[in-house]
Parts: structure tokens; sequence; C-alpha cells
């Protein structure tokens, strides 16, 4: 399903995904402080254009949940509540479950993207 998935998550939703995570990476990127975020918004970006035969796992330390918390204040609510609404939506259908499956995936990255390694 990776190649295919892709595809059609790429057309139904993956675009639009992605370039929220984007809009929220130049956003950040506008002070040199927060350049190190925006560049873990558009890695991010990526996973979201493109998320079928992808996993993420999650470890980091103490610097991570800092930078966890200040995003989560500023950017990572609206992105997850996006992506959270999505994957609802998706999931009423049956065909749509697997894409709902991984706007929630998505949803949890955006509440911590610091300190994920996409795999």
């Amino acid at each position: 399903m990776g190649c295919l998935g892709n595809v059609v998550w790429f057309i139904f939703g993956g675009f639009i995904s992605g370039l929220s995570w984007c809009l929220a990476g130049c956003f950040w990127c506008i002070t040199v402080i927060g350049i190190p975020v925006g560049l873990q918004c558009f890695k991010l970006a990526a996973l979201s254009f493109f998320p079928f035969g992808r996993e993420v796992s999650y470890g980091g330390g103490a610097g991570s949940f800092l930078l966890n918390v200040i995003w989560l204040l500023i950017s990572g609510l609206p992105l997850a509540l996006e992506h959270l609404v999505l994957g609802v939506l998706l999931c009423m259908t049956l065909v749509g479950i697997p894409f709902g499956l991984q706007y929630f995936k998505l949803a949890k990255l955006a509440l911590m993207p610091f300190g994920a390694e996409v795999r």
C-alpha cells in the first residue's frame, strides 16, 4: 500500500497537510532563533506529503521537552486539531480508515515533533 497509498494520500489531502507544515516552518524561520524549529517543520512536511511506509519513533531529552512545550503553545495545537478533525472525518468511511490513521499519526507528531525520528 506504500506507493499507491502515498499517491492517493497526496491527491486527496496530503498536499494540504504538507502545506500546513511548510507554512508553520516559514513562520518559524522569520526569526534567527526559530530557524531550527522551522527546519524541523520542513522535515515533517516531507512526512506529511508521503506518510505511508514510514514509522515515527519518539525519544529526546530535556531540550526536546522544552522545545515541545514552546511549540505546543505557538503552533502545535492548530496543526494537531487540523489533523485530528481530518482523521475523524476520514475514519467515518471504511475506505478512509487507513488515511484517517495516518492523520492521527501526524496529529501526535504535531503535538511532540522534537525528539521524534522518522524512519
